[in-house]
């Protein structure tokens, strides 16, 4: 009997930053143009398997995802259980920097989603120079509060249910179930007080309203695309962050919510290939 795998390939990079050392799960497949995606807060690089298991994208881009510290595969660091996780901008956007210079990307590509389409346009107002296009999935540049973020960090909740009771609800009610159901299993496995950390940045500390103004997108191609039913990040956020960014290229995607790269695959496929395409036109 033989035994077919899926093309994707994890390994862990030690990894030294800002005076720690990190244990980073980093995971790839295909080759061609470096596309370093970024997941969800609460969640992990699980969110792009679809992606990675793309042939007609893995041709021609080397698909690479890594958990940040704390999430997924990727161990806290030392000392974690002395203190308080919460999700900085400065540090959010100086890691990924730090881990595309470590994996010698050469112009790398870079797509995140939620938090990491909020934190693009850090990378894009302050290192451009260091990407070759940015893609933005439900991205905003202001905090948004949708509900009590206080209710993952009671000790009598269970975050795992809280989590995904907070999460279920931004997919669009169209998306498959065995897709929106792994999408929740995600949020589901997070370990205590990640999710709540990483919303830190989304509600109180990630606001880039004041970078917006040095985005060049003659010199980094900016691609914003957010699905429409999404109360966290709602179409008009991101159209607005259009309109302070000139040359800022905006898909509303119909019939997609937050999480469109893996609560319905098959969808978000038809949105993203257009864009890597004129991508890998212009490299």
């Amino acid at each position: 009997m033989s035994v077919a795998f899926e093309p994707v390939v994890g390994r862990y990079l030690p990894f030294a930053f800002q005076g720690r050392t990190y244990r980073l799960y980093v995971e790839e497949a295909g080759q061609g143009i470096p596309l370093l995606c970024l997941h969800t807060a609460g969640s992990d690089t699980r969110q792009y398997r679809a992606l990675m298991n793309d042939p007609q994208i893995t041709q021609r881009f080397r698909v690479i995802a890594f958990d940040l510290p704390w999430h997924g595969k990727s161990s806290p660091p030392a000392g974690w259980h002395q203190e308080e996780y919460k999700l900085t901008r400065d540090f959010y956007i100086e890691i990924i920097v730090a881990v595309a210079q470590a994996l010698e990307l050469d112009k790398p590509v870079v797509m995140g989603c939620s938090i990491g389409g909020r934190v693009v346009l850090g990378l894009a107002a302050d290192h451009a120079h260091v990407f070759r296009a940015i893609i933005g999935l439900q991205s905003s540049a202001t905090p948004s509060a949708y509900y009590d973020i206080g209710w993952l960090d009671r000790p009598g909740v269970d975050h795992s249910e809280a989590a995904m009771g907070a999460v279920s609800g931004l997919m669009a009610p169209m998306s498959p179930d065995t897709e929106r159901w792994e999408t929740l299993w995600h949020y589901m496995q997070s370990g205590p007080g990640v999710f709540y950390g990483d919303l830190h940045f989304y509600t109180v500390d990630g606001d880039l309203q004041d970078r917006l103004r040095r985005i060049d997108t003659a010199r980094c191609p900016l691609y914003l695309l957010t699905g429409e039913y999404d109360y966290s990040c709602k179409p008009e956020y991101t159209l607005e962050v259009g309109k302070a960014v000139p040359g800022a290229k905006i898909t509303i995607m119909k019939g997609l919510g937050h999480f469109p790269m893996s609560e319905n695959p098959a969808l978000f496929r038809s949105f993203i290939l257009p864009v890597l395409d004129e991508i890998a036109r212009l490299s």
